[in-house]
């Protein structure tokens, strides 16, 4: 796949372009964006990616329109699971509502930096090196194995003030002044003739810092599915534009996800054995079958690698919410079964 200079320019141009859009038209002004306005904006970026990967199938044939929509719904699942990070990071702050969508369109800004630079890398250290790809393959595996671990729930956002600082936080606290109340959305404020930084810059550091950490699951997670740069770059960028409206438009939705992480940590585990799969298949490591290809090594399609990407994330989704439902009830009856006794006193 051969993408011209021009065309790098052109995408890059247009991405800044949408990023600077959307502050000017919905975050310059504070507010908390009705569900109305966040279904409509979510709406409009998702059917941009679709109308994107499709002109890419077109034009570079749809292996590589397949390779692309694979990496983005696996991006944009990923995303989604960023969210409930950044669900308690802004409740643990207690960043005003109106104050949000600022906050993570910064986010954002840095999420696409970051993982610009670890695609470079990541393509860099391919073309030199094939055994990369064991590297990336055992490391979503444990990723994954971590994940599935971890709880998302409604306990843990509510405990969510009684975690502790982050490094890049504790840092930040250490060095600069800081002070706990907010001063509209702005990130410094003079009291005193004294500069402090107010709590809206340190939460962005705070989301910066884990944006860090995501960029080191997702980009390796994507370079399962493809080996192509441009792919990697415009699936990752449009899986992050309109991740603010998403976050507005799911945020009631996110506690109730409860098997989200199991399902993505299934979805990089599923693409960490890939990668090793395609390790193998390519290997050069003299202490590997005598550094010799492993040519009985299975290649995963990309076609089976979406329908298993899409087929997890709709059984995760459905037994959440089955789950949630079945607990809100059992919580309901347990109510009404306590003040019948109460009842039948008076």
């Amino acid at each position: 796949m051969s993408v011209d200079l021009w065309v790098w320019i052109a995408t890059a141009v247009a991405i800044v372009g949408m990023i600077l859009f959307d502050f000017f038209a919905h975050v310059r002004t504070p507010h908390a964006p009705s569900f109305r306005e966040a279904a409509t904006w979510s709406t409009v970026y998702i059917v941009l990616a679709i109308v994107f990967g499709l002109g890419l199938g077109i034009v570079w044939g749809w292996d590589h329109g397949t390779e692309y929509f694979a990496g983005y719904v696996t991006e944009k699942s990923l995303s989604v699971d960023n969210l409930f990070v950044f669900l308690i990071i802004m409740t643990k702050f207690a960043v005003p509502r109106e104050f949000q969508q600022k906050v993570l369109l910064v986010g954002v800004v840095i999420a696409l930096v970051l993982r610009t630079v670890f695609i470079l890398l990541g393509a860099a250290a391919i073309e030199q090196w094939s055994w990369v790809f064991y590297i990336f393959g055992a490391f979503l595996v444990y990723t994954g194995i971590k994940l599935a671990k971890e709880k998302h729930d409604s306990e843990e956002v509510s405990h969510a003030d009684e975690q502790k600082d982050g490094l890049a936080v504790r840092l930040l606290k250490r060095v600069l002044p800081t002070t706990e109340e907010y001063h509209g959305d702005r990130l410094t404020t003079v009291i005193d003739g004294k500069r402090f930084i107010t709590p809206m810059l340190v939460v962005m550091v705070a989301i910066g810092a884990t944006d860090v950490l995501f960029a080191l699951d997702s980009i390796p997670a994507i370079y399962g599915l493809t080996q192509e740069p441009y792919i990697v770059f415009t699936a990752n960028a449009f899986a992050l534009l309109g991740l603010r409206q998403l976050y507005f438009l799911i945020g009631g939705l996110l506690e109730r996800l409860v098997y989200l992480n199991k399902g993505l940590s299934f979805i990089l585990g599923f693409i960490g054995v890939k990668l090793v799969l395609h390790a193998m298949h390519v290997n050069e490591l003299p202490f590997i079958n005598g550094g010799e290809h492993i040519e009985w090594a299975p290649e995963i399609p990309t076609w089976l690698s979406l329908l298993v990407i899409l087929g997890t994330l709709t059984v995760a989704t459905v037994a959440s919410l089955i789950k949630t439902r079945r607990d809100a009830d059992a919580a309901s009856a347990a109510v009404t079964d306590a003040q019948e006794p109460a009842t039948k006193e008076h």
